[in-house]
């Protein structure tokens, strides 16, 4: 096996760790909505841990990103990856400032949970379309100049 197809590979799983436990986090929403709130951590930890695993996961993304462009024929010039570094950017930005608030105010005691409930949902399905889009530009590859 070459280092390009060990690179290859790590890079796709690291998108998948990067993506794919977001999808679980869905479900618990209505739980989080509706738990007494002794037992709210219980199903906040979840998301604290994806948003940890996710991050790690994003070092590996970008860290194989670089060493396959290193590798292969593609420059920094490229339109697909300058389109994909600069919504990384914004995913990083999006991704600090959405959930760790939301959750640390969903730990103290709250007049509306179902806000905060709502305000998580709405940070997932954005995470979620940034991600996706990113994604689709490293898959896609298109000619965009």
């Amino acid at each position: 096996m070459s280092w390009y197809v060990l690179l290859l590979y790590i890079h796709i799983f690291s998108v998948v760790l990067s993506i794919g436990p977001y999808f679980i986090l869905f479900p618990l929403l209505a739980r989080i909505r509706s738990t007494p709130f002794e037992l709210l951590p219980e199903h906040l930890e979840p998301f604290r841990i994806t948003v940890h695993l996710t991050k790690h996961a994003g070092h590996v993304l970008v860290a194989t990103g670089i060493l396959l462009t290193w590798l292969t024929a593609w420059t920094w010039k490229t339109s697909w990856i300058i389109v994909t570094v600069l919504i990384m950017v914004v995913s990083l930005y999006f991704i600090a400032r959405a959930f760790s608030p939301i959750l640390r105010q969903l730990r103290v005691p709250h007049e509306d949970r179902h806000v905060l409930v709502n305000k998580l949902r709405n940070a997932l399905i954005w995470y979620v379309i940034i991600t996706l889009t990113m994604m689709w530009f490293m898959v896609a590859k298109p000619t965009l100049w």
